[in-house]
């Protein structure tokens, strides 16, 4: 009887185990789902700020007031207004790669892949003048510099996208061998966000823009090996197949 006891009392603790993993897990699923939404509405906050002021230095209570959130519950989310301004970062490149990601593998062609997203980071600096990609420019530059390891995680997806790119084209022998493809990812994406900083900013020496087809024919030189572009007008998407019917 003593051992039947025993025997039940173990079940009884294994269930109650059971239900409260799952009243835990469920508890932590809610809280986090929260907790998401919450600083979503802060990083959209901060972002509305930025495109209406052209600033990154409004203050937390701006954010606060305009997230229609508790200052609490700022703390709660964020250590602090930079750890904020580096999510919304990192939302902005995550949103950008994901569009540009579309427009390359609109190609199947590594070297038409590699124009799209050349053209397509050139296209990030279309308004130039606007205060708000100024602003975004020169907390890029801070980020580098003060958060560099921050900095490298939020520019990743962009970097993975363009050794992809870089990968098919070594393997179809389009582009060169000598240099493995995460170092010339990193020459070529430093030679971009240089090239893009400095139109941003206004850093024309001699009054001469870099124009797309400048930056295509010179990134396409130094990823194939050669001198010049394939091509000079823009290449062909794929055509979306049909259903049969």
């Amino acid at each position: 009887m003593a051992a039947e006891r025993g025997s039940g009392t173990g079940t009884s603790d294994a269930g109650d185990a059971r239900w409260r993993e799952r009243a835990i897990e469920r508890s932590l699923r809610n809280a986090r789902a929260r907790a998401v939404t919450r600083s979503d509405r802060f990083i959209s906050a901060a972002n509305q700020l930025l495109q209406e002021t052209g600033r990154t230095d409004f203050t937390v209570q701006e954010i606060v007031e305009r997230s229609k959130m508790s200052l609490r519950s700022f703390y709660q989310h964020f250590a602090s207004k930079d750890e904020l301004l580096l999510a919304l970062f990192e939302e902005l490149i995550r949103e950008w790669v994901g569009r540009l990601r579309t427009e390359v593998y609109r190609f199947d062609d590594p070297v038409d892949r590699l124009r799209a997203y050349v053209l397509g980071m050139y296209g990030t600096v279309q308004g130039r003048d606007s205060a708000p990609s100024r602003a975004l420019t020169i907390y890029h530059l801070r980020l580098a510099e003060t958060h560099p390891s921050e900095f490298a995680h939020a520019l990743s997806p962009q970097i993975d996208l363009l050794m992809e790119v870089i990968d098919a084209g070594m393997a179809t022998g389009q582009f060169r061998s000598d240099i493995d493809a995460a170092q010339m990812s990193m020459i070529l994406t430093q030679a971009l966000v240089a090239t893009l900083h400095m139109s941003v900013l206004g850093a024309h020496w001699a009054s001469t823009p870099v124009s797309e087809e400048a930056l295509w024919a010179f990134c396409y030189g130094g990823v194939s090996g050669g001198a010049g572009t394939p091509v000079a007008a823009a290449p062909k998407a794929r055509r979306p197949s049909r259903a049969r019917g």
